[in-house]
């Protein structure tokens, strides 16, 4: 088996942290186990007003792809996919790319048609069991732990809530020391509360940090995950969390699909400031075609390439292999990452900007789902009266439950990637 880039890359990052130049790229690809029947992405094959999704084995196709064409680092999939790709096909025996397996799914990432679950406090659960991720069945043998993936996303929500959140650390202490018995290695990732009111917003980026550092102060080096994935906060809190370790690396989960833009300069924002690892799901599955789109984020992590340079070429690309963009290049190139309109309820949410955009991004704001911007009468329905505050946060205090469950809802539907 050849070494994996992860492995060199993670190699070269502890020895010069503040010099190397190594970004790490990973596609997650675990949806089923968030939105189940959604998860492989629209249909190609979809006509206009039809919701169709692509089937599960081309769901897997795509993956095969992705590793054959060796862009990303890290593969993260389901127990279930990677037991057909890893441990039968046998798909990353010659390759760079590392198996992942999500190892937990906690009941707030359960988006399924009709439920509640999203809107009701996290709670810890585990489907997928270390030795079936390692060799496909219970109680492997040590010489078949190989057999399967061996670096698993172990995720965890602090919700502020003493009670919760100590029940949650307690699983995560106890999936530590199975791993550790097990030689099976992880990265642990960090959700934002799923409760609005958890935090106050302000003290989000603090309280997430915090949370973080403090959950690994009594982690010793063969329990500690090889790296983190969370919410992007802006520059602030990225350099933040960066200068306290420069051995815990950051890396940034991608949300949702958005504009190309978007996702590039996600990308391109989050690196400059010290996250030295991005898991983007969602942007890539939704991509008109993934592969050159996953192509031109590698560019940009390598630092070969700029954001808004990179969108001009993706377009070009598609051009050239005869795909209609969703959008048109100008559409392509709206920054929606400061500004988003969550799931059509017209609920304005603000995160942080970063410092540049922060002074070149003056546009005014849409307040309503028909984008006016001059925050006079117009004919939505669902108008939201409030404004998002001058510090990029959001007054949940001006929000109706409704609203704020809705903001709940899409902010899961932005966040699973």
């Amino acid at each position: 088996m050849i070494q994996k880039s992860l492995d060199l890359k993670l190699a070269r990052i502890h020895a010069d942290p503040y010099g190397s130049k190594e970004f790490i790229l990973a596609d997650a690809k675990d949806a089923d186990m968030a939105l189940a029947i959604g998860a492989p992405g629209r249909s190609p094959e979809a006509h206009s007003g039809e919701l169709r999704y692509r089937s599960l084995a081309e769901f897997r196709d795509i993956i095969t792809q992705i590793v054959e064409a060796k862009l990303v680092d890290i593969m993260l999939m389901s127990a279930s996919t990677s037991e057909v790709l890893t441990i039968h096909k046998r798909l990353f025996d010659n390759s760079p790319v590392t198996p992942a397996v999500r190892a937990n799914d906690t009941t707030d990432i359960h988006i399924i048609r009709g439920s509640k679950y999203p809107s009701s406090p996290s709670l810890p659960f585990r489907t997928a069991t270390l030795d079936h991720i390692q060799c496909g069945h219970i109680d492997c043998k040590p010489e078949e732990r190989h057999l399967g993936a061996n670096l698993g996303l172990y995720s965890i929500t602090f919700n502020n809530d003493a009670v919760l959140d100590r029940a949650a650390l307690e699983e995560y202490k106890q999936f530590r020391l199975e791993a550790e018995r097990k030689g099976f290695r992880h990265f642990l990732e960090v959700f934002d509360p799923n409760q609005p009111e958890a935090v106050e917003a302000s003290q989000l980026p603090g309280f997430i940090n915090d949370a973080i550092v403090r959950t690994l102060g009594g982690v010793t080096s063969k329990g500690r995950p090889l790296f983190l994935k969370m919410v992007y906060h802006g520059p602030k809190a990225m350099e933040e969390l960066v200068h306290y370790d420069p051995h815990l690396i950051v890396g940034i989960l991608g949300g949702s699909a958005g504009t190309t833009y978007d996702a590039f300069k996600l990308l391109s924002e989050a690196k400059k400031y010290g996250a030295r690892v991005a898991l983007f799901g969602r942007k890539i599955n939704n991509a008109e075609n993934q592969l050159a789109f996953i192509h031109f984020l590698r560019l940009i992590a390598d630092g070969e390439i700029c954001a808004e340079d990179a969108v001009k070429a993706y377009h070009g690309v598609l051009q050239r292999l005869g795909i209609k963009p969703y959008r048109s290049l100008n559409d392509d190139m709206q920054l929606q990452t400061n500004v988003m309109s969550y799931g059509g309820n017209g609920v304005v949410i603000s995160v942080p900007p970063s410092t540049g955009e922060a002074k070149k991004n003056k546009e005014p704001v849409a307040t309503c789902a028909c984008k006016n911007t001059a925050h006079t009468a117009c004919g939505c329905q669902n108008k939201q009266t409030n404004k998002p505050e001058a510090n990029g946060t959001v007054d949940f205090t001006k929000m109706t439950a409704a609203q704020k469950i809705a903001y709940h809802k899409a902010r899961w539907n932005r966040i699973l990637g």
